[in-house]
């Protein structure tokens, strides 16, 4: 039975993809869960319109736009009620507030690692949507759950599929392989001779997923596989080499965990984020929800292949860069996310996304162990070495 203790919950990336349907959970809860605080970065009306509906105590935008905050610290709400903040610093002190018990973490990319880690270093049960946390600095995020009795729960439904196959206290230690499913992304079936030719339309028509333009760019490139495969090795502690990866059409088995007897624990759902948002938020409880159930009634066939390392080159980047550690996958990330939107905006081809970032990996000046600070550092030079490849204007940096 759920408990009755009031949850208050702060929603980090609030206009999101995973944001929205966080809150779309929480409407759906109702108590003893209550939207405390909500985030976004730039989209004014729609965090307004959230505002509205669930009156949160703490409310922020982080752009640093001129136009949107100057109608941010004019919007019509009860002030009384809600508590207008703006700035990146918005994030932390929401993060450590005294008052919010859970944190969804739904900023996309390596903007979320900051907010992450300040809810880590207060002790917070952090749903974690934000897998460029531990993609970028694994060691030190867990290392820091560990030390403040933070709760790390994953809203990835690949990584949460795993914890569910491992939350009846099996150890580690007893797991033989870890199986993550991938959909392919929308250029499964394309021939690989075609895939230079591929346009950004094509790219974003997702098969099972609706999804931000940026994860779905990821799912083509299997560029988001690749950050779980990071993500996985530092979530579980597991050594790179047993983690696989399969193409699954279906999206219904969304990972599998091996044991060393043989036996394979797979959880299955229909494609919907709701389901691992919410089992984050009632964590160990199970109760009723929003999220859509299989039909038992309708025949259904479930496939997977082996994942071609040939069609997705930064898939084989990304077991590279787990296996390396250190500051490789910092450098990836922000490779990515630089090369992403020169692709979204018609600069690359959609195969130059896995190249640039290969170049920028094995070009940098790797540490195995960095701080947080070089990791900011690297983060800003291997945007730039993207910009670099293709001569612009931006400046290499040392």
């Amino acid at each position: 039975m759920l408990s009755s203790v009031r949850r208050n919950v702060a929603v980090l990336g609030a206009t999101g993809s995973i944001g929205s349907a966080a809150l779309g959970v929480l409407g759906s809860l109702g108590a003893p869960y209550s939207v405390w605080g909500l985030t976004a970065h730039s989209r004014i009306d729609l965090l307004l319109k959230q505002i509205g509906e669930f009156k949160p105590s703490v409310a922020a935008i982080t752009t640093s736009d001129a136009s949107i905050l100057d109608r941010w610290g004019k919007a019509s709400i009860d002030k009384g009620q809600t508590r207008l903040l703006q700035g990146p610093d918005a994030l932390i002190e929401i993060a450590e507030h005294p008052d919010v018990d859970i944190i969804v973490a739904g900023i996309v990319g390596s903007a979320g690692l900051v907010s992450s880690l300040a809810a880590a270093r207060a002790g917070k049960t952090l749903a974690l949507a934000n897998k460029e946390s531990l993609v970028v600095a694994g060691p030190l995020m867990t290392q820091c759950v560990r030390e403040n009795q933070a709760k790390l729960l994953p809203v990835d439904s690949e990584h949460s599929a795993i914890f569910q196959a491992l939350a009846s206290g099996k150890s580690i230690d007893q797991v033989s392989r870890v199986v993550l499913t991938a959909s392919g992304g929308s250029l499964r079936d394309r021939p690989v001779a075609d895939l230079d030719n591929a346009s950004v339309q094509e790219v974003l028509a997702h098969p099972t997923w609706s999804m931000g333009r940026k994860i779905t760019v990821d799912s083509a490139t299997m560029m988001n596989k690749s950050l779980e495969v990071i993500e996985a090795r530092w979530l579980f502690d597991l050594d790179p080499s047993k983690i696989s990866v399969v193409i699954h059409p279906q999206s219904i088995i969304h990972s599998m965990v091996e044991f060393v007897d043989g036996s394979i624990i797979a959880q299955l759902s229909p494609p919907d984020m709701r389901l691992p948002i919410q089992y984050a938020l009632t964590y160990p409880d199970r109760i009723p929800g929003p999220a859509r159930k299989l039909d038992w009634s309708a025949p259904l066939t479930l496939d997977w292949k082996p994942a071609d390392f040939e069609r997705y080159p930064a898939l084989a980047l990304g077991f590279e860069v787990a296996k390396a550690g250190g500051t490789s996958g910092a450098v990836l990330n922000a490779a990515n996310e630089a090369a992403v939107e020169l692709f979204l905006n018609g600069m690359i081809r959609f195969t130059e996304i896995a190249t640039v970032c290969r170049q920028v990996v094995q070009n940098h000046n790797y540490d195995p162990s960095p701080s947080l600070e070089e990791l900011f550092a690297l983060d800003k030079w291997a945007r730039c070495e993207v910009q670099r490849w293709k001569q612009s204007e931006c400046k290499q940096l040392t």
